[in-house]
């Protein structure tokens, strides 16, 4: 039995957390919590699967200080690991260490057998190529006693001549190689130049022996919670591999604020997370490289998006001003620079584009996704929404564009929910509730078929059904809504418990039971709090740039981001995440930041594109603005207090409402075909 007194562990990056009493070892409250660790020998200290990390620090939101003397010391098994196999320094061996104080612990990622699924996939959509590097054959007139022009100077000259690029730079790093890469070439070597725009000065970056018809660049999306990056040919145009990682960062914090608090109660913190990220980036280069079997040294570009605080961090700027008013950015125009600068492993000579920033907090992710979207190019009116643990929101056409951020939080990815998980095997990812009895069936990551068919009882038992990732938490809050079981206020009907065993009391309020296993799920009333104050922060976002349009509807909805993605457009709208549109018109764009910066890596023209079009975006602060807080609250509502969603009312049977002018208590019926029983 534990009590409020009993050490708080935080176990990263699954965000799930419990107490437990001193001398409880790690791996026990790792399981109890349902964080996967895996154990081979059986808890002998031999196999080593089990390794652990502590994070040392303040994390603030959490109320934890964590420290290596909140663990007991290194033990007799782990020293006798670590004389006979590698035990990195930091790291801890979970079937011997004990909880003997609060702790943030992560599981190494290589270590996570279960690890979440990063599903930020390259879509594969044709790109016109003009890239800002090109690949120049040459042939070099070799050294004459009677023309005593350098190697290097002849080299430019039959460039010039060859290929029409005047005033060439050269890297100072070729200055050491270039004699005998011309002499291993026999004097024959192809060129890479680099060449921001048709009027910048031309670079020559690398110098290959002989002919080279090849050169590679990389795409990257850091997210606050996923990272994605792409390998792509810059002569093809093609996307030769991708991989994917959950965001280190994440153990210094879950969202974008608790990581600014982290930097600014810990010194160099910032540097800490710094080079987490990089370290993360140079694996992922290193996933991409061995998988195509291209050498790091043929990478010669790589283009970067991520939200403010993550393109601070990355590149090693300390992001505390944007904590607080005015959210000053320390920069936000393009970034273009050697990749080298940012220790990345690459050629030597590789170029690094970062793209602008819109404002304090819609950043190069969102200026990459208006690139990909494109609602500057569109005569109806386009909203984009990039839904993380800080939305993004993108809304306009050719004439005018407006965004704006919304504040979130990380309860889409299940951190503020009691059975939320990262989207990982065992996740439910789809939800669905008879009106009539009550029950759910769901759908699991890593098993085909839905829990009332054929193959999913033996396939549950073998792979565990552990929480409920983003997809299906939308889900089961609009299911239930659609169900009954909560009002359009959000409140879980307690007189349901006498029709159904599913509606539990716990205190004061009722939970729903979705899933009777091992490890029982229930949803409370605190989870649907938590969505209901998500999604209204999202709605009154949107609504604010709608009324900076004077419009009261858009034409068309497009939802960006991994987890965008999974999110079906239907229960989005019966939620209120989004407002009501033509469902053929709302669609899922993928990964679209990413996509972004590869067509930023593939042609320069969408470099200077974006450039002027981010001058342009006219940016709301949601903080500032005086009907924030009346479009939150009627965003609070299932799907909205005062919207009637007619164009969503032909598609879905939805509850019939109250009238708030109604003291009698009649229900109130939504236009189009929104009849149905009332929830009771």
């Amino acid at each position: 039995m534990t009590n409020q007194t009993d050490p708080l562990v935080l176990f990263m990056p699954s965000g799930k957390r419990g107490r437990f009493p001193k001398g409880t070892q790690v791996i026990d409250a790792a399981r109890d919590l349902g964080v996967y660790v895996e154990s081979v020998c059986g808890g002998r200290g031999i196999c080593g699967r089990c390794q652990c990390e502590v994070q040392e620090g303040n994390f603030a939101k959490h109320g934890i200080t964590s420290s290596n003397d909140h663990i007991s010391p290194l033990g007799e098994k782990e020293k006798f690991y670590a004389s006979k196999r590698e035990l990195k320094e930091g790291r801890r061996l979970s079937c011997s260490a004990s909880i003997e104080g609060d702790l943030v612990i992560d599981i190494p990622q290589e270590l996570q057998i279960n690890a979440q699924v990063v599903r930020k996939a390259d879509d594969g959509r044709h790109i016109d190529r003009n890239p800002a590097i090109q690949m120049c054959y040459v042939e070099v007139e070799e050294p004459d006693m009677h023309k005593p022009l350098g190697d290097i100077d002849r080299l430019l000259q039959a460039i010039t001549k060859e290929w029409g690029f005047e005033d060439i730079k050269i890297d100072f790093s070729l200055l050491q190689t270039v004699q005998k890469t011309l002499r291993k070439g026999k004097w024959k070597v192809t060129a890479a130049i680099h060449r921001e725009s048709e009027t910048a000065r031309p670079h020559l970056i690398a110098i290959y022996p002989d002919l080279k018809n090849e050169a590679y660049g990389v795409a990257c999306d850091i997210g606050s919670t996923t990272i994605a990056l792409h390998l792509v040919s810059l002569l093809s145009g093609a996307t030769i591999a991708s991989s994917g990682t959950s965001n280190p960062q994440i153990r210094f914090g879950e969202d974008l604020m608790s990581r600014v608090s982290y930097v600014m109660m810990n010194p160099d913190g910032d540097k800490a997370m710094t080079n987490a990220v990089r370290e993360s980036i140079n694996e992922l280069i290193g996933n991409v490289c061995k998988e195509s079997k291209v050498s790091r040294e043929d990478i010669l570009d790589l283009v970067f998006v991520g939200n403010p605080v993550m393109h601070h961090l990355f590149l090693g700027i300390d992001p505390t001003e944007l904590g607080g008013a005015p959210f000053a950015l320390a920069v936000s125009g393009p970034i273009d620079t050697y990749a080298s600068e940012l220790d990345l492993q690459v050629n030597q000579g590789a170029r690094l584009y970062m793209l602008p920033c819109i404002a304090g907090h819609v950043g190069a992710d969102a200026a990459a996704v208006t690139l990909c979207e494109g609602p500057h190019r569109q005569d109806k009116q386009m909203l984009v929404v990039d839904v993380g643990t800080n939305a993004e929101i993108v809304l306009g056409n050719r004439k005018r564009t407006v965004a704006a951020s919304s504040p979130t939080g990380p309860a889409f990815e299940g951190a503020e929910i009691s059975c939320g998980q990262r989207a990982a095997p065992g996740a439910i990812e789809r939800v669905r509730i008879n009106p009539e009895t009550l029950e759910p069936r769901v759908r699991v990551i890593g098993i085909e078929p839905w829990s009332n068919e054929d193959g999913f009882e033996a396939l549950a038992t073998k792979i565990g059904v552990t929480g409920l990732c983003g997809s299906a938490i939308i889900e089961v809050v609009a299911e239930m809504y659609l169900a009954g079981i909560i009002t359009e206020d959000g409140v879980i009907n307690g007189d349901l418990a006498q029709k159904s065993d599913r509606i539990i009391q716990e205190g004061r309020t009722f939970s729903y039971i979705l899933w009777r296993g091992k490890q029982q799920l229930a949803i409370t009333q605190n989870d649907v709090r938590a969505i209901q104050l998500a999604k209204a922060a999202l709605y009154a976002g949107i609504k604010l740039l709608m009324d900076k349009l004077e419009i009261s509807e858009v034409d068309s909805i497009s939802f960006a981001g991994a987890f965008g993605t999974f999110i079906d457009p239907k229960y989005a709208m019966v939620l209120g995440l989004i407002p009501d549109c033509d469902l053929k018109k709302v669609k899922a764009v993928g990964n679209a930041a990413g996509y972004g910066a590869k067509m930023a890596l593939l042609n320069q023209d969408y470099r200077r594109e974006i450039e002027v079009v981010v001058t342009k975006i006219e940016k709301i602060e949601t903080a500032l603005e005086p009907d924030f807080q009346k479009h939150f609250v009627n965003a609070m509502a299932m799907p909205n207090k005062v919207e009637p969603f007619p164009k969503l009312a032909t598609q879905v049977k939805l509850p019939p409402r109250q009238d708030p002018s109604n003291s009698a208590g009649v229900p109130k019926r939504r236009g189009g075909r929104s009849g149905g029983r009332r929830a009771r």
